[in-house]
Parts: structure tokens; C-alpha cells; sequence
């Protein structure tokens, strides 16, 4: 059964929310230059007086009603999708993917444009959003690529093509693996796990300097950057309590990412963007079921694949990725790779023009 849905925030609950910005109890700096040791209190505190008195949660809520959204129920968990279908009945449909700290507000700027070539489906992952809460543990990347396979069945479409960023250029893969007959090709940005150097590699002669700055990359990640991931991948539940509680709280751990995944100096990503997606985790209570996504990785198969995919693969890599394609091909049936100068990890949100023409060239090819 697919349900039509509506979101409809109680105002009781934006007015709370109003109230706890208010009365946040703010911490300290610490020495060293701004962002160096976290997020600037400075800054946090205007976002989140912004965020109070100045963001229009009503507005935002009204652009997502705007396009058809839906619920339904697949092994025991409640999906939510949106679901715009192109003007042209032969479009191909697209199933589109986000990850963490992400959300469907990601894909706001490019339904439009998208939705000229293909019928689009963008769901929630399983303990994110409206698709919360968790129905039991196990939702790792093979589930939820299962259970998005099944969506796209329910929805009647039997071949397809998967577009995703972060987890979602995680799960996309994983589809083309598990479900080859129904996916058409598979589109990634951000991509991670089966796409970036393993473990600690030096780089000889035979690299770029593309390749080179994204080896760096990769290195900061895992020594200054990946302190979030051990711990939503081994304690989620510890975590939720301070974000759920705190809507500050949960504003510094997103907004940290937008930081320091974003291409340039200042995040480059719509204030009121970026207020709605982490409105969305706020309102939706789901800091620790989305964090749990971590933990399920850890704790089976982690995020580097095994196998070849047979699934033709196009692979963008922005100005703040770390995919090499050396190390992307064992794994993956590449046939189509751009390298951008510019954007980062929230490419929908920070360059859509460019990922819009990467979709299109990738599937106009298949």
C-alpha cells in the first residue's frame, strides 16, 4: 500500500523549538583560529538567532508540499518519497539518494530541471526524515538497497537509473550489484567506500595533482576528520541524547560538515537551505536513527564493497571529493568520469547546474 503524505508540523512544535534557541546555555571558545577546534561560537550564534527569529520553517515546509510525497511500508519500515513524474511519459526514471548529514532538501534545486528528462523518486533513508522511526536494527547498505529496489518496483518501474552522494553513493552501487536486471546505470558524487585510495597510499609519479590533492584530502579525513564517524558508528544512542535535546547541538554537528565538505571558505550552501535540512532532523527526532546508519556499517560489511559492479558507472568528482579512478575501477564498470574544479560533497546544493549536466550526460549515453 502507498499512502499520499503531507508534512504538517504542529506549531506547538516550532514554538518549542523557538523557545530552546532562546534559552541555549552557549559554551566557550577555545584558543586557535576559527573552525580549527570546531564550530566559532560567534558564528553559531548568529545562525541560530537567525534560525529563531528570521527562518521561515512554514515556507520551506511549503516548497516540499509542493511536490507529491508519499509513505509506504517495506520490511516492516516506513518509507517516505517524493515522487514527480516527468511531462514526458517515456522518461526514464531516476531514483535519487542522499546521505548524511543530508536529507530530500538536497535534491529542492534540482527537481526541476531533472524532472524535464526523468520521472524522479527521492526517498528518506530508513531512520532519517519522515521515514522514522527505525522498525529494528539490520539497516545497513544491503537492506536499504534492497528495500529501494522494491519502492522502485512498487512504483512500477522495472528498469532504472540510481543516482547518489555520500551513503548514497554507497547504496547506489550496492544496487547495481544486488539488483543488475532493474538498474540501468549508476550516477555518484561524493563518493567513498569502493571509490578512494585504500588505507594509507603515497603517491609516485604517475599521479596527477588532482590526484595528489585528493590523496591529501583523504589523509586529513581519516586523521582530523572522521571523529563524528567512530562515534555514530559505535555509539549513536549516547550522541542522540545531547542532539535531540539540543537543537544547537544538532546545528553545530551539521553544520560542522557543511564547513569542511564544501568547496571554499565560507559555506556556499543557501543559509535557509541549510537551516531546513537540519529543521528536518530537529523536527523528525531522528539525530540518533540517522546515526545509526554508521553503526550498521561498522558492525557488517563497512563501506568498501566486494565484487564488481556490472552496472555501467558515471562518477563526478568535485572540487572537495576523493574518488581516484584508479582505485574505483576493480570495483565499479566506469564508463564516464568528470573531474570538477570547483563544488564539494553537497553538490545538489552547491553547484546543481553542473551535477544536473553530469546526470544527463551519463544517462544520455545508456
Amino acid at each position: 500500500m502507498i499512502d499520499r503524505f503531507r508534512i504538517d508540523v504542529a506549531q506547538a512544535d516550532l514554538d518549542d523549538l523557538t523557545d530552546r534557541l532562546t534559552r541555549t546555555r552557549w559554551t566557550q571558545s577555545l584558543p586557535g583560529p576559527d573552525w580549527q577546534r570546531g564550530v566559532p561560537v560567534d558564528y553559531l550564534r548568529e545562525l541560530a538567532g537567525y534560525w529563531a527569529h528570521g527562518y521561515d520553517w512554514r515556507a520551506a515546509e511549503a516548497e516540499l508540499n509542493a511536490h507529491p510525497q508519499y509513505t509506504t511500508v517495506i520490511d516492516g519500515q516506513r518509507v517516505h518519497f517524493l515522487h514527480v513524474r516527468s511531462a514526458d511519459p517515456d522518461a526514464v526514471a531516476l531514483l535519487l539518494l542522499h546521505g548524511w548529514p543530508g536529507s530530500v532538501v538536497e535534491f529542492l534545486d534540482v527537481i526541476a530541471p531533472l524532472s524535464a528528462d526523468f520521472h524522479l523518486v527521492i526517498p528518506s533513508l530508513p531512520g532519517f526524515g519522515f521515514s522514522a522511526p527505525l522498525a529494528g536494527d539490520g539497516w545497513g547498505i544491503d537492506r536499504i538497497a534492497d528495500a529501494s529496489a522494491e519502492l522502485m518496483a512498487r512504483l512500477g518501474y522495472p528498469r532504472y537509473g540510481v543516482q547518489g552522494g555520500d551513503f548514497g553513493a554507497v547504496i547506489a552501487p550496492a544496487m547495481g550489484r544486488r539488483h543488475p536486471d532493474a538498474v540501468i546505470g549508476v550516477h555518484v558524487n561524493a563518493a567513498t567506500g569502493g571509490f578512494m585510495a585504500p588505507g594509507r597510499v603515497e603517491p609516485d609519479d604517475s599521479f596527477s595533482a588532482a590526484e595528489k590533492q585528493r590523496l591529501a584530502l583523504s589523509r586529513y579525513y581519516r586523521r582530523e576528520g572522521n571523529g563524528y564517524f567512530k562515534q555514530q558508528g559505535t555509539k549513536p544512542l549516547t550522541l542522540a541524547y545531547g542532539l535531540h535535546d539540543s537543537p544547537v547541538g544538532q546545528l553545530a554537528w551539521v553544520v560542522e560538515k557543511f564547513f569542511e565538505w564544501t568547496h571554499g571558505d565560507a559555506i556556499p550552501v543557501d543559509r535557509d537551505r541549510l537551516l531546513t535540512n537540519v529543521t528536518l532532523y530537529w523536527l523528525t527526532g531522528t539525530a540518533g536513527s540517522s546515526a545509526n546508519l554508521y553503526y550498521e556499517v561498522l558492525h557488517t560489511r563497512g563501506m568498501r564493497p566486494t565484487g564488481k559492479s556490472p552496472v555501467p558507472t558515471g562518477v563526478a568528482v568535485f572540487a572537495e571529493d576523493m574518488a581516484i579512478r584508479r582505485y574505483a575501477e576493480p570495483l565499479n564498470t566506469i564508463v564516464h568520469w568528470t573531474d570538477f574544479d570547483t563544488g564539494g560533497h553537497f553538490a545538489a546544493l552547491e553547484v546543481p547546474d553542473l551535477l544536473v549536466a553530469d546526470v544527463r550526460e551519463f544517462f544520455g549515453k545508456l
